[in-house]
C-alpha cells in the first residue's frame, strides 16, 4: 500500500483496521569499520618494562613463604613455622635490603636499576607491601594459628584469661627470674635514651608521679635482656593439662608497677627497633681482615634504625616520640596485634608432646655402593657417586674426610668453608687431620653473612690444631663449595674432590635441597687443584679443562650457551634451557634469555627466590616460564640444562644467576657426566617442572599464581616424589 497523500486520520483508521501499512524510514548510511588498531610494539629487550625490581622480587617471594602458613595440607606446627620464617625473612630483607635503598638516598647515590625505579620509588612500594602483608600475618597469627593449635591444648594465655592461681604463679616468676635482670631506664636529662640493640624487645612506660630524686618526666624504657626467654612454659599444676605458655611481655606488662614503686604506671607498651645489619669493611683498607670484621660485628648491633615496630595500643604521641628518637618516618612504623617478635615462637614448633602436628621424619637413603664398603676411596676411585641432600645422606661426604683424616696414604686436604659452623663434624675431621699431621688448608670465607662470627671462631679453631687458613680473595667472596683429598696410592697421588650446591653444614643439608658429586675424575680434580692454588697463592688465571668458575670463565660459558640454544632455535633446530636455581637478576643473562625466547628457544627457570625477568611477554618472553617451588626443604639446587644440538650438556654450581655471584664472587660449576647420571639429573629437574602442587608461576605482571592439578590429572610434588623414591619413613 503507499501512504502518499494519506492524512493523518486516515492512517489512524487503516491502523485501527488492521491494514497494512507500509511506512519507509530511511536508514542512515552506515559508518565504515574503523580500521584495526595497530599491534602493540614490542618493547626491546633493554626496555626497563622488561624488569622487575629485585627487592620486590625478593618481597613476593617472602609473601608465598607466608602463604604456606594457610595450605592446610602442612602439619599445623608446620604452617606455624611457616609464619615465622617469613618473619625472620622480612627481618633480614629490612636489615639488609631495606637498609641499603635508605643507604642510597641518604648518601644522595640514587640510581636506578635494570627495573628503572630509583630507591625512593622502591621504598614507597616496599612499605605499601610491607604494611598489607604485615597485617594478614598477625590476623592469620591471632584468628587461625592460635585458635587451631588450642583446639590441640597449645595455649597462650593472655592475661584477661589468667586465673587467680596463673596470676600467683606470674608475680612470683616475675619477681624471682624477671625483676632482677631487668633494668629500666627512666628518661631525663641525665639518663638519655638508652642505645637500644637492633631486634631486642623493649618497653616504653608512661609514668605518672615524682620519684625519690623529684623526677617526674614521665617516660620510662625497660629493655628486655636477650637471656630472657619470650615465651614461659606454665607448670601443668598451674595452668592445667596440655601445653600452655605465657609471653614475658605480659608478665612485664602486668607487673611494670613493680619496677617503679611510688609511681603509677599509666601505660606499658613493646617496641622492636630493626636496624641496618649489612656490616660495610673496606676490604681495600685493611691490614687485617679478621680484626676489622670482629670491630664491625659490634656495629652491626647499633646500625641505622630501618623499622621500627609497635604493639598496636600504643598511644599516637608514643609511637610518635619514638619515631623521632630513631629518624624515622611514619610509613616505618608497624603496628602489630601481638609479641613484635614472632621469631622466638619457633621453640615450641619441635614439640615433643605433638609429633602429629610435625611432619613425618625420615631417614636419607646412602647409596648401595657406599653401604657394602668400609673405603670410600675405593668406591669413588671406580665412579662419581651423586647425592641429592636432604633425600640422600650428607654422612658420605663427612665420613670422606673423617678417613682422610686417619688414613697414612692421605697427604693433604684442601677445602673452602662458607657456612660449616664452627662445631661441625666437618671442622672436627679437619681438626683431627691436622692434628696426625696431614697438610690442611681451609679457605674460609670470614663474610658470610650472618655467620661471620662463627667463621671467626672456626677459623681459630683450626689455626690452633695447624691447619693453614686462608680468608680468601679481597673484594671477592668465596662462595664455592670444593674440597679437595691428595692421597698416594701404588706410589702415585691422586686426588679426590668433592663438589657441591650448598654448604658444608650438616644441619642445611637436611634442611636444604643440595647436589654432592664425590669423584676421582683425573681432569676435574686437577681443575680443583688449580682454582685451590688461584685462592691461597698468586698468579694469572689458569685454564681449567671442565670446571667453570666466576669471575672468570662461568658467565661467558653461560652466555655462549645461551647463544648457541639461540642460534639452534633460528636455524629452525631444536633448541631447549632448562634451569634451576635461588635468584635471577643480572641484566646480561635476561637479555641473553629474552634474545633466545625470541629465536624460539623454549625456556624453563625453577627459581625460588628473586626474579628480575618478565616471563609470557608476547614477543619476547612468550618462550619463557618461571616457576617457584616453596615446600618443607628450602630449595637450593642449581642446576643448568642445555640441549646443545642433542649433545646435552647438564652442569650444577654453587652459583646463582645474579651479578654478585656471576662478577664478584668464587663460585664453581662443574659438568654431569656419564649418560646414567645425566638422565638421573635431567628427569629429577624436569619433576620440578611438572609440579603442580607446591609451585607458583610467575605472570608477566610479576604476580605468582598457586598451580594446582586441573581437570583428572593427579597431584604431583617434586619433593613428595623424591622423598616417595629416595627415603625411608621413620615410625614415630
Amino acid at each position: 500500500m503507499n501512504t502518499e497523500g494519506l492524512s493523518k486520520t486516515d492512517l489512524q483508521q487503516a491502523a485501527e483496521q488492521a491494514l497494512p501499512v507500509e511506512v519507509v524510514v530511511e536508514q542512515p548510511a552506515p559508518e565504515p569499520e574503523p580500521a584495526p588498531a595497530p599491534p602493540a610494539p614490542i618493547p626491546g629487550v633493554d626496555d626497563s618494562s622488561l624488569y622487575i625490581h629485585r627487592e620486590l622480587s625478593q618481597l613476593q617471594f617472602n609473601i608465598r613463604v607466608l602463604e604456606q602458613a594457610l595450605d592446610e595440607s602442612y602439619p599445623l606446627l608446620e604452617r606455624l613455622k611457616f609464619l615465622l620464617i617469613f618473619s625472620s625473612n622480612l627481618d633480614e630483607f629490612f636489615e639488609i635490603r631495606v637498609a641499603g635503598l635508605k643507604k642510597q638516598i641518604n648518601f644522595a647515590r640514587e640510581q636506578a636499576g635494570a627495573d628503572g625505579l630509583l630507591p625512593s620509588q622502591a621504598l614507597a612500594r616496599i612499605s605499601d607491601i610491607a604494611h598489607e602483608q604485615v597485617e594478614r600475618q598477625y590476623a592469620l597469627l591471632n584468628d587461625v594459628l592460635l585458635p587451631a593449635l588450642a583446639k590441640h591444648q597449645i595455649n597462650f594465655i593472655r592475661r584477661r584469661y589468667w586465673t587467680t592461681k596463673l596470676k600467683a604463679w606470674v608475680r612470683r616468676y616475675f619477681r624471682d627470674e624477671i625483676a632482677p635482670i631487668i633494668t629500666p631506664i627512666g628518661l631525663d636529662p641525665t639518663h638519655p635514651f638508652p642505645l637500644l640493640v637492633n631486634k631486642s624487645l623493649n618497653f616504653i612506660v608512661e609514668l605518672e608521679g615524682v620519684d625519690a630524686f623529684g623526677r617526674d618526666s614521665g617516660l620510662a624504657i625497660i629493655p628486655a635482656p636477650r637471656l630472657l626467654p619470650r615465651i614461659i612454659r606454665v607448670p601443668e599444676e598451674i595452668g592445667g593439662a596440655g601445653d600452655n605458655y605465657v609471653f614475658l611481655s605480659s608478665m612485664i606488662h602486668a607487673h611494670a608497677d613493680d619496677l617503679f614503686q611510688g609511681m603509677k604506671v599509666k601505660g606499658c607498651y613493646q617496641f622492636r627497633l630493626t636496624r641496618n645489619a649489612d656490616l660495610s669493611v673496606d676490604t681495600e683498607d685493611v691490614e687485617d681482615l679478621a680484626r676489622a670484621l670482629r670491630g664491625e660485628l659490634f656495629s652491626r648491633r647499633y646500625g641505622d634504625a630501618v623499622r621500627l615496630e609497635v604493639v598496636d595500643t600504643c598511644p599516637k604521641h608514643l609511637s610518635d616520640q619514638l619515631l623521632k628518637q630513631f629518624n624515622l618516618g611514619e610509613s616505618e612504623l608497624y603496628r602489630v596485634n601481638g609479641p613484635v617478635n614472632l621469631t622466638r615462637l619457633f621453640s615450641i614448633t619441635g614439640l615433643e608432646s605433638h609429633p602429629e602436628l610435625q611432619y613425618t621424619p625420615f631417614t636419607p637413603v646412602i647409596p648401595k655402593l657406599l653401604q657394602n664398603s668400609d673405603n670410600i676411596f675405593n668406591v669413588v676411585g671406580k665412579q662419581d657417586i651423586l647425592l641429592l641432600h636432604p633425600f640422600e645422606s650428607f654422612t658420605p661426604v663427612v665420613d670422606l674426610l673423617r678417613q682422610a683424616a686417619k688414613d697414612p696414604h692421605v697427604l693433604a686436604i684442601k677445602q673452602t668453608l662458607y657456612r660449616s659452623g664452627a662445631n661441625s663434624e666437618i671442622v672436627d675431621a679437619l681438626v683431627e687431620a691436622a692434628r696426625n699431621g696431614k697438610e690442611v688448608t681451609a679457605v674460609i670465607e670470614l663474610r658470610a653473612r650472618f655467620d661471620e662470627e662463627s667463621n671467626l671462631q672456626l677459623a681459630s679453631r683450626l689455626q690452633q690444631a695447624g691447619a693453614v687458613v686462608i680468608y680468601g680473595v679481597v673484594g671477592f667472596k668465596t662462595h664455592a663449595k670444593m674440597m679437595l683429598i691428595l692421597r698416594r696410592e701404588n706410589g702415585e697421588l691422586r686426588r679426590y674432590a668433592h663438589l657441591g650446591t650448598g654448604n658444608y653444614h650438616a644441619g642445611n643439608a637436611k634442611l636444604y635441597t643440595d647436589y654432592s658429586l664425590l669423584t676421582a675424575d683425573v681432569a676435574l680434580g686437577e681443575d680443583v687443584s688449580k682454582l685451590f692454588n688461584q685462592l691461597i697463592g698468586m698468579g694469572k688465571t689458569l685454564r681449567m679443562k671442565k670446571l667453570l668458575h666466576a669471575p672468570f670463565t662461568l658467565k661467558k660459558t653461560l652466555l655462549d650457551l645461551i647463544a648457541f640454544e639461540t642460534q639452534q632455535a633460528s636455524e629452525g633446530k631444536p633448541a631447549q634451557i632448562m634451569a634451576k636455581f635461588n635468584s635471577l637478576t643480572d641484566p646480561k643473562v635476561i637479555r641473553a634469555l629474552y634474545k633466545a625466547s625470541q629465536a624460539g628457544v623454549k625456556i624453563d627457570l625453577v627459581v625460588r627466590g628473586m626474579c628480575c625477568l618478565r616471563p609470557g611477554v608476547p614477543g619476547v618472553s612468550h618462550n619463557i616460564q618461571v616457576r617457584s617451588i616453596i615446600g618443607r626443604f628450602l630449595e637450593h639446587t642449581r642446576v643448568f640444562y642445555f640441549l646443545n644440538g642433542g649433545d646435552e650438556k647438564i652442569y650444577l654450581s654453587s652459583a646463582d644467576w645474579m651479578e654478585r655471584n656471576l662478577d664478584k664472587r668464587v663460585e664453581t660449576c662443574f659438568p654431569v657426566e656419564g649418560r646414567k647420571l645425566i638422565l638421573r639429573v635431567k628427569k629429577e629437574l624436569e619433576s620440578y617442572l611438572s609440579d603442580n602442587t607446591q609451585a607458583w608461576v610467575l605472570q608477566p605482571d610479576g604476580r605468582y599464581l598457586r598451580t594446582s592439578p586441573s581437570g583428572n590429572a593427579n597431584p604431583r610434588s617434586a619433593q613428595a616424589g623424591l622423598l616417595e623414591k629416595l627415603t625411608t619413613p621413620q615410625v614415630r
